[in-house]
């Protein structure tokens, strides 16, 4: 110390070093050995360069226990701070797994709730970089409420400013609560990991033997239980993704999506759509084809792509303006509604209402799963969900039907009679209570059955019903549909029905809040 009591200036210096790399070389070469990045490596990839202010970066832990006053490394195993991606202010925190195994602490739970609310309170993005052992063992129950001061921040922040989490190590336990919450989930594949209780317990409490990978990998998650949003090979690619995302979202609930500058004319005709539709109404074609051909540039981000590839959701731009985009897949189990593809268009659709983001909906879908497994499952429960997102929307809607709307998820799916904005046909759509054959065998059994040519009677009756109602005439001529446009037309009647459309004024009855059928 100096006589008027401060510390010598080679001695600041010294500790403005230390707090930059807390754990020494030592540290940052176990990272690198377990084929990771540090925190700090992470952050300067995901920022503009040079754009990160760090914040309490000399905080130390108060703990003293279990030999904790020995160990006191400055910014407490996790690194908080603001910055700027594509020019737009971000807060981040990024955990450092060198120090104390990235344990969560008093402190560094501290650190995290202080950016959170400070990003609440200034209308920014939050993003949370994972890598870490979980809850501070030495510091007991301290630990856990850190823990839970984070879970609560999570849910208050929840539709006021985006929330994007990376998980770029372990994250077990508790700590899975944090970025469940989040909007957006990224994995770094082989060495991410997410789950409740660990290869050990699972053995120990069920027998069964199970690797990390397979527990609570990027794959796990992507294909299986749909937690992961995308996942990347390595974490430059993944924080590629997280900006790419990003580019797509307002910096807050009051601010409107950002909108750029495109060269793809708005009216542009989509020929490759012309004969994209099979002749044969069984016969599948790739929704995702009939996306690109319609946003600008073919630029499509698919969200949970490995994940109920019934449905398809993601974001694009038309006319240079962000939206969500929901889609029936025919390519796989025909496009069907189930349990899965219900709950992850319903909460794709809840998170572009919150952000303003306009909904565009492709329809092609005979109706919903059938089977004892999906009633069991709750299939009229979680079809729900997404009946309820799209009703309680009040963004843009958008909806083109291109081949099949049958039943109930014909309802669902962003129809007019759920308040969707403008909603267009194919002349290959069939909007009708059931495909013709089924209605034609429910409608004309008694008949069928006393023809002498059962086969070709039903043919005909088939032939007669589809003509009839299998069509989007008849849908167009009470107004449910608002036009039957040819196909190549499809980007230049969205692109002005989206620009009418940014205008809109919608409101929901006054309410604590509605009770979606979780």
């Amino acid at each position: 110390m100096t006589r008027d009591g401060q510390l010598p200036l080679d001695r600041l210096r010294a500790l403005a070093e230390e707090a930059k790399e807390p754990a020494g070389a030592a540290g940052t070469k176990r990272q690198h050995d377990r084929g990771k990045l540090t925190a700090r490596e992470r952050i300067d990839l995901l920022l503009d360069p040079g754009s990160f202010v760090e914040m309490d970066r000399f905080a130390v832990h108060r703990a003293h226990e279990f030999g904790m006053s020995r160990k006191r490394f400055l910014g407490d195993a996790v690194i908080t701070g603001h910055g700027l991606i594509d020019g737009r202010k971000v807060f981040v925190f990024s955990q450092d797994f060198a120090v104390f195994g990235g344990s969560l602490g008093e402190v560094f739970a501290e650190k995290i709730v202080k950016i959170m609310d400070l990003a609440m309170r200034m209308g920014c993005p939050i993003i949370g970089i994972n890598d870490s052992g979980g809850a501070r063992i030495q510091e007991g129950v301290v630990s856990l409420g850190g823990y839970a001061e984070i879970f609560y921040r999570n849910v208050m922040a929840s539709g006021v400013v985006p929330q994007l989490s990376v998980i770029a190590g372990p994250c077990a336990g508790g700590a899975v609560y944090s970025p469940a919450i989040t909007d957006f989930i990224f994995m770094v594949e082989d060495i991410a990991y997410m789950f409740i209780t660990g290869p050990d317990v699972v053995k120990a409490v069920t027998g069964q033997e199970v690797s990390f990978d397979a527990l609570g990998g990027a794959a796990t998650h992507m294909e299986r239980s749909g937690v992961a949003h995308l996942t990347a090979p390595n974490e430059e690619s993944v924080f590629e993704l997280v900006r790419g995302v990003l580019s797509f979202l307002p910096s807050n609930n009051l601010d409107d999506p950002p909108m750029v500058e495109t060269s793809d004319p708005p009216n542009r005709s989509c020929e490759a759509l012309t004969n994209l539709i099979p002749e044969s109404p069984s016969r599948p074609y790739d929704m995702k084809s009939v996306i690109t051909a319609v946003v600008d540039d073919e630029d499509f981000l698919e969200l949970q792509p490995g994940y109920a590839r019934n449905i398809v959701i993601g974001l694009a731009r038309l006319g240079g303006h962000p939206l969500g985009i929901v889609a029936n897949q025919p390519a796989h189990l025909a496009g069907v509604l189930d349990i899965a593809a219900s709950e992850k268009a319903a909460r794709f659709v809840r998170m572009c209402d919150c952000f303003n983001l306009p909904l565009l909906t492709f329809v092609d879908v005979p109706g919903f799963l059938p089977g004892t497994d999906q009633e069991h499952g709750g299939i009229i429960r979680h079809g729900a969900k997404l009946l309820y997102a799209f009703a309680e929307a009040t963004v843009p809607k958008l909806t083109v039907i291109t081949r099949k709307a049958y039943g109930g998820a014909y309802d669902v799916m962003s129809s007019k009679h759920i308040r969707a904005d403008f909603n267009f046909a194919w002349p290959s759509a069939e909007v009708a209570v059931m495909g013709p054959d089924a209605a034609v065998r429910v409608i004309f059994r008694r008949e069928i059955e006393q023809a002498e040519d059962k086969a070709a009677r039903e043919q005909e009756l088939v032939a007669d019903y589809r003509q009839r109602f299998a069509n989007p005439y008849t849908a167009a001529e009470r107004g449910y549909v608002d036009d039957v446009i040819e196909p190549q037309e499809t980007r230049a009647r969205l692109s002005r029905a989206l620009e009418l459309s940014l205008t809109k004024r919608a409101s929901l009855p006054p309410k604590k809040h509605g009770n979606i059928p979780l």
